[in-house]
């Protein structure tokens, strides 16, 4: 069978390099190139692929970003110089990973790999694989490649699984954390998304955890939501965010809230 193979690169002569080995093997068919993540969902609508090589460092959409929006069914292999966190998240899960330079006999043994995984069952074991190892790299920010800035606000992408895909939810739209066994609930003023993993998770993440502060055994808010707060008896009060949602503080965790509003 010969495999319909999409490249994604933003380097054009690592593409260039990538099509001259491929063209010595006649198992592989070349559908197209694309520079970064959002050329090459744009490309996969309109041409599907078997198999993508799909380098991590780009502009715009970063390829972790773009093999979470990949359709259903299609196999990545991951190309990177120097991402070795990428690597071991993904060296169980992804189908391949390519460290460059990519050497010929190395690219081959990917495919070969990538042709044994064209069987409808490998291809959605190996996709809920993926699904697993992208949600487990949190955030993903914004096509810059990096993991996020929760120190100034802005934050990244959380990744929720949901209905059989990713969906990135803007951290910085999230008005309430909200723990459910566990699971968490990722409130924005539009949606509420749910989560595996437990709030104290989540608020322990390097990049996510800056951007919330813990008011509840139950919840947790995104101070720069928050448009009243209410004294109530015994010491407790209670949040009103921008979109009227209404969330608990517990005495507990008060001081907390006031020192993260400078108060």
């Amino acid at each position: 069978m010969v495999m319909k193979l999409l490249l994604v690169d933003d380097e054009p002569q690592a593409r260039v390099k990538l099509r001259r080995f491929l063209a010595e093997m006649a198992e592989v068919e070349v559908i197209g190139e694309a520079g970064d993540g959002l050329e090459a969902l744009a490309l996969l609508q309109q041409t599907p692929a078997d198999a993508v090589l799909l380098d991590i460092q780009m502009p715009r959409m970063n390829g972790l970003e773009a093999a979470a929006a990949m359709p259903a069914g299609t196999l990545v292999a991951f190309t990177t110089a120097f991402d070795e966190f990428a690597v071991k998240a993904f060296e169980l899960n992804a189908v391949d990973y390519l460290l460059k330079p990519v050497i010929r006999e190395r690219l081959q043994a990917c495919i070969d790999k990538l042709q044994r995984q064209l069987a409808p069952a490998a291809r959605e074991q190996q996709r809920q694989g993926l699904l697993s190892a992208l949600h487990g790299l949190q955030p993903l920010a914004g096509g810059s490649g990096s993991t996020g800035d929760a120190g100034n606000g802005r934050g990244g992408f959380w990744m929720v699984l949901h209905r059989g895909a990713l969906q990135r939810v803007a951290l910085a739209e999230v008005e309430v954390l909200e723990a459910e066994d566990n699971y968490v609930w990722l409130h924005t003023p539009a949606q509420s998304w749910l989560d595996r993993g437990t709030l104290a998770a989540l608020l322990a993440h390097v990049a996510a955890g800056p951007m919330f502060v813990r008011v509840h055994r139950s919840f947790a808010v995104n101070p720069r939501r928050i448009a009243r707060i209410e004294p109530l008896a015994r010491g407790d009060a209670q949040i009103s965010t921008e979109s009227g949602r209404v969330v608990p503080v517990s005495r507990r965790f008060r001081d907390a809230l006031l020192a993260s509003l400078g108060r």
